[in-house]
């Protein structure tokens, strides 16, 4: 019996960057919980991002943000895994020697950056619903980093390679798509958040069902038996999954939530 199902948003859910939810998956989502299925959102994107897309059922789901660096529930925050700090900033001075690379701060109350591309402000303001804060110099920030992510409009894995092979050893780093290359604490991963919530629920991976398309999937479908790679997913990704569903865009994982109902 499935007693937990695990999605992510870009590329699973939705187009990537997108904030429109079919909402019919709202009501699916609740009818599953009436029957006592839990339901987690698990994104790259940040808690408050998550927290708007789902903003009329958020109270009834887990979410797993920054890519399994925040877990939280009901409106609160549960579990918050950040970065060394002086690490962090040894970060930030790499990606500046790129020109081409924006950095993307993570905090644990909201999203940082000190870019002048105002056009990439407004799509993580009114796309992904980031609560962003324009600063002068993100190495001046106190608040802990749960991620820091690294833009490109695309092309990002490419373009990251030699900051990933610096890095490599010392965060966990992940590309979510063709724009993001997201860098974490070691061990932190949707997977491990996953789990999480399976022993503080006594969910086993074979009563768990997940989605997912990119690379920063890959270890939460493997946290479950009912492992699902949308049709447009990586082939990384399609080869880890047990099952396919169809393409995000013709709402893939609402049509396998429908026949689980």
């Amino acid at each position: 019996m499935i007693k937990l199902i695990v999605s992510d948003v870009d590329g699973t859910l939705v187009e990537d960057g997108s904030a429109e939810i079919n909402q019919e998956l709202l009501e699916v989502i609740l009818k599953l919980r009436e029957k006592g299925i839990q339901f987690a959102i698990a994104s790259g994107r940040p808690w408050a991002s998550v927290e708007n897309t789902f903003q009329s059922i958020k109270e009834k789901i887990f979410y797993i943000s920054n890519n399994g660096s925040y877990i939280g529930c009901h409106g609160r925050s549960l579990f918050v895994y950040s970065i060394d700090p002086e690490l962090v900033k040894e970060l930030i001075r790499t990606v500046r020697k790129y020109p081409d690379l924006v950095p993307v701060y993570a905090g644990a109350n909201g999203d940082y950056v000190d870019t002048e591309d105002e056009a990439l402000c407004r799509w993580l303001v009114e796309g992904y619903k980031f609560n962003l804060t324009r600063v002068k110099d993100l190495m001046e920030l106190d608040e802990p980093c749960l991620k820091l992510s690294i833009y490109k409009p695309t092309g990002i894995e490419e373009a990251s390679r030699d900051i990933y092979e610096e890095f490599k050893d010392r965060l966990k780093i992940s590309c979510a798509g063709d724009m993001w290359l997201d860098c974490m604490a070691p061990g932190v991963n949707k997977g491990r958040a996953v789990k999480t919530i399976q022993e503080s629920l006594e969910i086993s991976p074979l009563e768990t069902m997940a989605f997912g398309d990119q690379l920063n999937d890959i270890e939460m479908l493997e946290q479950a038996y009912y492992s699902f790679a949308v049709a447009n997913a990586r082939e990384e990704v399609r080869r880890t999954a047990r099952f396919q569903a169809d393409s995000n865009i013709n709402n893939g994982v609402l049509k396998i939530l429908k026949q689980l109902l």
